[in-house]
């Protein structure tokens, strides 16, 4: 079970506080069993800290803090508070990852049928879109609608999301897009062809919660290799 340590502290030095930080992450490489860190200020209390460290277990916390190095950093530590530092240990009963409930929902939306929603909610109004088979982003929200409107107008689809990999204001999904062709797409008449694709796209947010960049990667070669379009070339 992940088990996170709370740790409170008052200090007026935090400049050294987070070079002692440093040295224990460099100190410990390779050996520290933390997976994930976080300090933060309070905004009424400058000088109050606070530092969450994530680990895959409380025995895998122990075995970190009986290291010499976390020792040693923590009585450097100490000599760095205004008041003893408090430790609290939790055990981690519910874990939500929000981006990634966004992303999921984002491509439940592409493929919902009736109107395209304004999608305000999940993206920025600056949002740039980056796809290799355009040299130039697509900015903006209303652009990017318009673009995923030709997707819609030229196909029914659904997404699976086969893999979801985040990593702070990062979501990265691997997918498979399983389509009907039922309009024009790309100068190409309906076909009613069943196709399908796979691709990755890296979403970042920004501070307000709301996607700021998409980067799609998927195999539109194959898919117009699906739709025909290829056959002349091939002869």
């Amino acid at each position: 079970m992940t088990f996170v340590q709370l740790i409170e502290c008052r200090t007026s030095r935090f400049d050294e506080m987070n070079r002692l930080i440093d040295t224990w992450v460099e100190q410990t490489g390779g050996r520290r069993t933390a997976t994930h860190a976080l300090v933060g200020k309070d905004r009424s209390d400058r000088a109050h800290i606070v530092e969450m460290v994530e680990f895959p277990s409380y025995e895998e916390a122990m075995r970190s803090s009986n290291l010499p190095e976390t020792d040693e950093i923590f009585r450097g530590m100490v000599a760095l508070c205004d008041e003893m530092p408090t430790f609290t240990d939790l055990e981690v009963v519910r874990d939500e990852r929000l981006y990634g409930a966004a992303v999921r929902r984002l491509f439940d939306t592409l493929a919902a049928a009736g109107e395209l929603p304004p999608l305000n909610d999940l993206f920025d109004e600056d949002c740039h879109s980056h796809d290799p088979v355009d040299p130039q982003p697509t900015i903006g929200l209303d652009a990017i609608r318009r673009e995923f409107r030709m997707w819609r107008d030229a196909f029914d689809f659904a997404f699976t999301v086969e893999d979801l990999i985040a990593q702070d204001d990062r979501i990265c999904a691997r997918w498979t897009w399983n389509a009907t062709h039922k309009g024009e797409f790309l100068g190409i008449a309906p076909t009613g062809r069943r196709v399908t694709m796979t691709g990755m796209t890296l979403f970042r947010f920004g501070a307000a919660g709301k996607l700021t960049d998409t980067w799609w990667q998927h195999d539109q070669l194959g898919l117009l290799q699906q739709l025909g379009a290829l056959d002349e070339l091939e002869r």
